[in-house]
């Protein structure tokens, strides 16, 4: 895609295809109905570019079990003051509304979002949402392996001491980078 401007041809860059929020949330396990969400971080990009961030821990008012908690290294004292998804819910849906839901493997991470907004009695998202896992493999096919750390390795993706994988603020930064590589491969494919 591309537009015209002055008589020459302007590449379109990959935030202009959105406004999107991209999102990760880490869990107390894997069922969106027996489990909850423990941890919510989203980035917003919109289509100037600039960029805004959303991340809170949340209480799942139950234990979070000693398996899930060596993944992600959220502990039950760490969330016992948090807000309740029911604060967090509206909180969040304002933040996204208008935008472009991303998440890595977005089934799971969406499916413990809708599940949640139900639960509170918040409307489900209703708007658009891209998995970068699929979309991922149409630009590039015949990759090893798609788990956002071995794409991580793979595009060289940015890090910093302060980021851990299987921390939703982490994840949603490596994931936003994946998403404005495999865009500016689409993008750059059609022209």
């Amino acid at each position: 895609m591309a537009s015209e401007i002055s008589g020459r041809v302007r590449r379109l860059k990959w935030h202009e295809l959105g406004p999107f929020t991209v999102f990760d949330v880490e869990t107390t396990g894997m069922s969106p109905v027996g489990d909850r969400i423990v941890e919510l971080a989203a980035l917003r990009v919109d289509t100037d570019g600039s960029e805004r961030e959303f991340h809170t821990l949340i209480n799942p008012g139950r234990p979070i079990p000693p398996g899930v908690i060596s993944v992600h290294h959220i502990t039950d004292d760490m969330v016992i003051d948090a807000p309740h998804f029911s604060t967090v819910g509206k909180m969040f849906l304002d933040f996204a509304a208008g935008s472009t839901l991303v998440a890595h493997n977005a089934r799971f991470d969406l499916g413990f979002l809708q599940e949640s907004l139900a639960r509170c009695g918040l409307p489900l998202w209703a708007g658009k949402t891209i998995d970068t896992v699929r979309l991922v493999r149409k630009t590039h096919p015949g990759l090893p392996s798609y788990r956002l750390q071995s794409l991580r390795a793979y595009f060289h993706l940015e890090s910093t001491d302060k980021m851990q994988a299987h921390r939703a603020d982490s994840d949603v930064r490596w994931t936003m980078q994946v998403l404005e590589t495999a865009l500016t491969k689409a993008l750059n494919m059609q022209q």
